[in-house]
């Protein structure tokens, strides 16, 4: 969602970005998939990852350190289900909704590079940098157990550009309100170059924040939906419209984002779209039953007698 561009403004494209400078991209080079072993430096520090409760725990991926917390059993071969945060949010923002999923489910979270507690990014990232720290994770919560990706905004964005090049291992997906594959173009197209006061303010941050002027460092750039095979995959948008704090521009906005929903149905023939109808972006905290079924329902088709 976008971010906000006052204390009181309600709308946001991407993330919820607090206290960022927007004035320009970080200057950092852009970190290297090609240069980077994610599992480099990897080190479980007698960690069990199956164990009924095994968080908060930093583990090394990369050389880094990732905050991760595990929580519920399962049987072995039978699905892991990682939650991803929107931008600007730590694994502590999800607790609620993990504690709920983990009566039923192995259910792990992790803190981002630039998120939370775990480390700040070595420079500048792309999603591909993203996508081999969140490899390194899965390696050591999930091992070779299939795994359903559950991602909130940002986080929705990342786990559906990760899934496709990784099908032998994301089983199902779950997006919440997840980031349009085209918010950069959204934005542009919903507030022209010529806009004026909050409106002008309110592009300008988020195409700051764009190319990577966030917590994370990253730069969120558009792109095709390519598919992720014939999996379960739950789209859920908001259905309270809060973009009404900029009357020129919300509603425009608000079709992009109905428009970008959509476009990740293209994921799997097996993709559904539904409505949260009393929640503004946070659905897991506005409708936390809705965000929680919508999980088990992706989990319990994962599961190899489902």
């Amino acid at each position: 969602m976008l971010r906000t561009f006052k204390a009181t403004a309600v709308a946001a494209l991407c993330c919820t970005v607090v206290g960022v400078g927007v004035a320009g991209a970080p200057a950092a080079s852009a970190a290297s998939a090609a240069e980077w072993d994610p599992l480099a430096n990897t080190s479980l520090e007698n960690w069990d990852p199956f164990a009924a409760s095994s968080g908060p725990k930093k583990i090394k991926v990369g050389g880094r350190s990732v905050n991760v917390s595990c929580s519920g059993r399962s049987a072995k071969g039978e699905p892991v289900v990682v939650l991803l945060a929107g931008m600007g949010d730590g694994l502590d923002k999800l607790a609620p909704l993990q504690k709920t999923l983990s009566g039923r489910n192995r259910v792990c979270s992790y803190d981002r590079l630039g998120a939370g507690a775990s480390d700040a990014p070595a420079g500048q990232q792309d999603f591909a940098a993203v996508g081999k720290t969140l490899t390194g994770v899965l390696d050591q919560v999930a091992g070779d157990r299939p795994v359903v990706l559950a991602g909130h905004s940002l986080g929705g964005l990342i786990a559906a550009r990760y899934a496709p090049a990784h099908r032998d291992r994301v089983k199902g997906l779950v997006l919440l309100d997840a980031t349009s594959p085209t918010m950069l173009a959204d934005v542009e197209k919903a507030i022209p170059a010529s806009a004026k006061g909050a409106g002008a303010e309110l592009r300008a941050q988020n195409l700051a924040v764009f190319q990577g002027a966030n917590p994370e460092k990253l730069v969120i750039a558009d792109g095709k939906v390519r598919s992720a095979g014939n999996i379960p995959v739950e789209v859920v948008k908001h259905g309270k419209q809060y973009l009404a704090a900029i009357p020129q521009y919300g509603p425009r906005l608000e079709r992009a984002w109905s428009a970008g929903q959509r476009k990740w149905l293209a994921l799997s023939h097996r993709a559904k779209l539904s409505t949260a109808t009393k929640s503004e972006h946070y659905i897991y905290l506005d409708q936390p039953d809705l965000a929680v079924r919508a999980i088990q329902r992706v989990t319990a088709a994962v599961r190899p007698h489902a």
